[in-house]
C-alpha cells in the first residue's frame, strides 16, 4: 500500500470518528426541519465524499490485483462491499460476489461463511427475503468463529423482523417476530457481555418485546457508551423515535428521527427508512408539502439502492400523500372562489382575490403535473413487477415440465435397467446405455430454454444485435435459436448474473463465461453501459 492511499484511509478513519462524534454531540432539543432541509441541500457533497471514498478502495484493489494474492484481493473486494453496501445493491453484490468466488477458489471455509453472511444482509436489504433464507439456510453455525456467528443470527433475526413488517398480518407477525426474537438472544451467546453488540442485540429485543421504557434506556445506553459508526447511529436514533412514538411524546420521536435522517444523508445512506417515516408523520400533521418533498427524497434514495420493499411501501403512501396535497389545493380554491363572489362590489378586493386565484391555479396545475410524473413512476415500477413476476411463472412451469420429463426418463430408465439385469442380458444394457446421449439431452434442455426465452422476449436477439456495428452483430446458424453468447446475456437478462451458476448451467468453465462477457462488451458500442442496455431490452 503506497504513501498516498494510507494517508487517504487514515483521513477517512478520522473523518468518520469526528462525524459520530459531532452527531452524538448534537443537542437534540434544538434540532428542527430546517437542519434537516440544510442537510438535504447538502447532500450531493456527501455523495460526492463517498463516491471519492470508493475510487480508493478500487485503486487499491487494482494495485492487489497486480499482485495477484488472493487473500488481499478478497480482503479489497469486501472493503468495497462494506463501503456499497448501504449505498448501491448491485454494486456491493458484485464485490461480494468477486469475494465469495475468491474464497471458494482459495478454498477458505472461513471467508466462504463470512461471505454468505453478508451476501444474506444484502439480499434482505434488497427485499429479496426468500434468496436471503436460502443463503442463510446454507451455513452451518457451528462451523462459524464468534464474531460470524453473532453476525449470522443477528442478521437471521433481522430477517424475520423484516417479513413481519412486510407481510403486515398478525397471523404470522407474532411468530416471526418470537423467531427473531430467539435468534436475537442465540447472538448474545457470541459476543462480550456490555460490548457494543452485546447492546445492540439486546435493545431490539426489548424493544421487540415491546418493553418500551427497558428498550428506552438500552438503546441510550448502547448510544452514549460506545463510538457508534453513522450506520449504527442512523439505526439506533430511528429505533428510538419508534420507542417514543408508542411512548406518546411526539416532540422526541420526531428530533430522533430527524437526527437518523441527518445521519443517513451525511453518510450517504440509500438504504433507510428514516425520511419515509417522517414524511408519514409530517402527513398525518398535515404538513403536505414538506411530506411530498421527503418521501419523493426516498423514493429516488429507494431507487437508486434498488431495494425492493423499500420502493413497494413508498409507492403505497406517495399517491395519498400526492392526492391530499391535491385535495387541500382545490379546497382553497373553491374557497377563493367564493370569496371572490361575495366580495364582487368591492373593485379593489375582487382584483385582490382574481390574482390569489390565479396563484393558486397555477399550484394546482403544477401539482397535477407532479402527480402526473408520480404516476408514470409508478407505472414503470408496475411494470417492472409485471414483467419480473410473468418471467418467474414461464419459467416456473418451464422448470415444472423440464423436471417431469427428466423424472419420467429416470423412471423408465431405472425399469429397464432392473429388467435387463433380471433377465440377465448385460449386453443389451450395456447397449442401450451407450446409446444414450448425455450431449443430446443438454441441446434438448437448451433448445427449450431458448423456446422458453423467445417467447418471452421475441425481440431479443434483434434489440441485442442493434447494441454492436454491423460488422460485429451475432448471426445465428441454421435452425439455432440462441448461441452460447446470446444464451449468456438471455439469462443476465432474467437476473441471473452471477458467473458460476451461469457458468454451471451452461456447462461451461468460469473463464469462458468471463471471455464471452468481456469479447462482447469491448466490441459493442456501449462499453461504458453494456449491461444496462441489456436490461433494458423489453419483454414485449
Amino acid at each position: 500500500m503506497d504513501a498516498k492511499t494510507k494517508i487517504s484511509k487514515i483521513y477517512f478513519l478520522l473523518s468518520l470518528f469526528l462525524f459520530c462524534t459531532s452527531t452524538y454531540a448534537q443537542d437534540i432539543d434544538s434540532l428542527s426541519y430546517s437542519d434537516l432541509d440544510k442537510m438535504i441541500i447538502e447532500r450531493e457533497q456527501f455523495e460526492k465524499k463517498k463516491d471519492q471514498r470508493i475510487n480508493l478502495l478500487k485503486e487499491d484493489l487494482e494495485r492487489k490485483q497486480l499482485l495477484g494474492d488472493s487473500t488481499n484481493i478478497y480482503k479489497a473486494n469486501l472493503e468495497l462491499f462494506k463501503e456499497y453496501k448501504s449505498y448501491k445493491y448491485d454494486s456491493a453484490y458484485y464485490f461480494l460476489t468477486n469475494a465469495k468466488d475468491l474464497a471458494i477458489a482459495i478454498k477458505d471455509s472461513s471467508k466462504l461463511a463470512h461471505s454468505r453472511i453478508n451476501e444474506g444482509f444484502i439480499l434482505l436489504s434488497a427485499g429479496l427475503f426468500k434468496e436471503a433464507a436460502d443463503t442463510l439456510q446454507i451455513i452451518r453455525p457451528e462451523t462459524l468463529i464468534e464474531e460470524d456467528k453473532y453476525q449470522y443470527y443477528y442478521t437471521y433475526a433481522r430477517l424475520y423482523f423484516d417479513l413481519a413488517d412486510y407481510n403486515d398480518d398478525k397471523r404470522f407477525q407474532i411468530d416471526y417476530v418470537r423467531k427473531g426474537i430467539a435468534l436475537l438472544k442465540e447472538s448474545l451467546k457470541n459476543c462480550p457481555p456490555n460490548s457494543s453488540r452485546y447492546w445492540q442485540s439486546t435493545s431490539l429485543i426489548k424493544l421487540k418485546e415491546q418493553n418500551w421504557k427497558g428498550a428506552e434506556a438500552a438503546y441510550l445506553k448502547w448510544i452514549e457508551n460506545f463510538d457508534l459508526n453513522p450506520n449504527l447511529y442512523a439505526i439506533a436514533t430511528s429505533s428510538l423515535s419508534y420507542i417514543y412514538d408508542r411512548l406518546g411524546n411526539d416532540n422526541l420521536a420526531t428530533k430522533y428521527l430527524i437526527l437518523a435522517a441527518i445521519s443517513d444523508i451525511k453518510s450517504a445512506t440509500k438504504e433507510n427508512t428514516a425520511l419515509r417515516n417522517l414524511a408519514n408523520k409530517l402527513f398525518q400533521k398535515g404538513n403536505l408539502k414538506k411530506a411530498n418533498h421527503y418521501v419523493k427524497i426516498a423514493l429516488d434514495d429507494a431507487n437508486f439502492y434498488d431495494a425492493r420493499h423499500r420502493k413497494n411501501q413508498i409507492s403505497s403512501i406517495l399517491p395519498i400523500i400526492e392526492s391530499a396535497q391535491l385535495l387541500k389545493v382545490e379546497q382553497k380554491n373553491k374557497s377563493l372562489r367564493t370569496t371572490v363572489y361575495l366580495l364582487a362590489i368591492l373593485t379593489l378586493i375582487t382584483l385582490i382575490f382574481i390574482g390569489l386565484t390565479f396563484k393558486q391555479l397555477k399550484e394546482k396545475k403544477i401539482a397535477r403535473k407532479e402527480l402526473a410524473k408520480n404516476n408514470e413512476r409508478l407505472k414503470k415500477v408496475n411494470l417492472s413487477l409485471l414483467e419480473s413476476d410473468t418471467i418467474k411463472q414461464d419459467y416456473i412451469t418451464y422448470f415444472l415440465r423440464i423436471t417431469s420429463h427428466l423424472i419420467g426418463k429416470i423412471e423408465s430408465l431405472q425399469k429397464t435397467t432392473i429388467l435387463k439385469i433380471q433377465t440377465k442380458k448385460a449386453d443389451e444394457l450395456l447397449k442401450m446405455m451407450k446409446n444414450y446421449s448425455v450431449k443430446q439431452e443438454r441441446v434438448a434442455l437448451f433448445h427449450q430454454f431458448d423456446e422458453v426465452f423467445l417467447q418471452l422476449f421475441p425481440d431479443f436477439i434483434e434489440s441485442f444485435n442493434k447494441l454492436f456495428p454491423e460488422d460485429q452483430q451475432r448471426q445465428l446458424k441454421k435452425e439455432e435459436l440462441l448461441n452460447t453468447e446470446l444464451r449468456i446475456f438471455a439469462l443476465y437478462r432474467l437476473g441471473i448474473q452471477d458467473n458460476k451458476q451461469i457458468a454451471d448451467f451452461l456447462d461451461v468453465s468460469l473463464s469462458t463465461v468471463y471471455s464471452y462477457k468481456t469479447r462482447l462488451k469491448s466490441s459493442s458500442n456501449y462499453r461504458d453501459s453494456f449491461e444496462q442496455k441489456v436490461m433494458e431490452i423489453k419483454r414485449l
